[in-house]
């Protein structure tokens, strides 16, 4: 059996569409920063244009779209997505503050509880002797967190 793009006889490719609840605001928010990392990187084109990016790229954050779905119903491929995924979670992620101001502001208003709330991240065992028993083998759990 070989590996083959081709469609079966049969077969062919479903493309259809669906609604995704989002905002107008969320979609261009994410539109202009790739827009300002593009001109940064002085990059000169994208398969698509920055509108269509966010909104893959939203959902498959938000809605939890599948990424070959989204690639296959946008003619790109899966590994583009991908790319346009992590490219977009960084670019939030630079705009994040950093969680030891954001605790430090929360005690300066007086805030007692603090809700953390985020994504597993994997770490890597880091190397030498000395830091062995600093590993524990768990994932990391922080992401960003709200004072109550």
């Amino acid at each position: 059996m070989t590996k083959t793009k081709e469609h079966a006889e049969d077969t062919c490719p479903l493309v259809y569409q669906c609604r995704l609840p989002l905002s107008t605001h969320t979609v261009n928010h994410l539109a202009d920063l790739l827009r300002r990392h593009l001109k940064t990187i002085r990059s000169r084109w994208r398969v698509l244009p920055p509108g269509r990016i966010a909104v893959i790229v939203l959902g498959i954050l938000r809605h939890d779209q599948r990424l070959a779905d989204m690639a296959g119903g946008n003619d790109v491929s899966e590994s583009t997505v991908r790319r346009w995924r992590d490219e977009l979670i960084k670019l939030l992620a630079a705009q994040a503050p950093r969680l030891d101001r954001v605790l430090k502001k929360i005690v300066r208003q007086g805030g007692e509880v603090v809700l953390i709330d985020g994504t597993l991240v994997p770490t890597q065992r880091r190397t030498g002797k000395a830091d062995r028993r600093n590993y524990s083998g768990r994932r990391c759990h922080v992401v960003g967190c709200m004072g109550v």
